[in-house]
């Protein structure tokens, strides 16, 4: 019997790092985040703001509430984020007219400018990652992965496709 049927039958089984999906996805994507990290801080971007600011280039705009959904952080972390973007002149806070108990999160001059600084080291963090893969391997990983991800969301009853909600918007 193979581990992968061990853990099936619900018997006891130890699950090495090097045969833990999560454990391998999880150093993968700190690896991710430690390239990255390095690529931006001379432009004085951190790493929990470069999730925002990714948001924000998406759709720049979103009130407080759906910057959290997007980036899946809780209110208070997004406030704090914010407010460090607010201090390094990333982004404004402008009351939304329809309700005004909003506050809608909106790039500066400079915020804007730093998408076209600092998203091509993602781009370059991402070819870099798939280093002698053919185009086939490289479209075969990510396809898994999503399947993987299909499988989990099934799991937990969310729905499947992209740009969910509980998904981080890294890269």
């Amino acid at each position: 019997m193979d581990s992968s049927e061990h853990l099936r039958n619900g018997s006891p089984a130890s699950l090495p790092f090097e045969e833990s999906v999560g454990y391998q996805i999880r150093l993968t994507h700190r690896l991710f985040q430690r390239n990255l990290q390095q690529k931006i801080e001379p432009y004085g971007v951190t790493l929990g703001q470069w999730y925002f600011l990714r948001a924000l280039w998406d759709q720049d705009g979103l009130t407080q509430k759906e910057l959290s959904v997007v980036v899946g952080t809780m209110e208070p972390t997004t406030l704090s984020a914010i407010k460090s973007m607010l201090e390094a002149g990333f982004v404004r806070r402008i009351r939304n007219p329809e309700d005004n108990r909003k506050m809608n999160v909106y790039l500066t001059d400079r915020g804007h400018a730093l998408k076209h600084e600092l998203l091509p080291f993602a781009r370059e963090i991402t070819e870099d990652s798939f280093d002698g893969f053919s185009a086939r391997e490289r479209e075969s990983l990510l396809t898994l992965v999503g399947l993987v991800q299909d499988n989990l969301r099934r799991r937990l009853g969310v729905e499947s496709g992209p740009g969910q909600s509980d998904m981080d918007p890294t890269f």
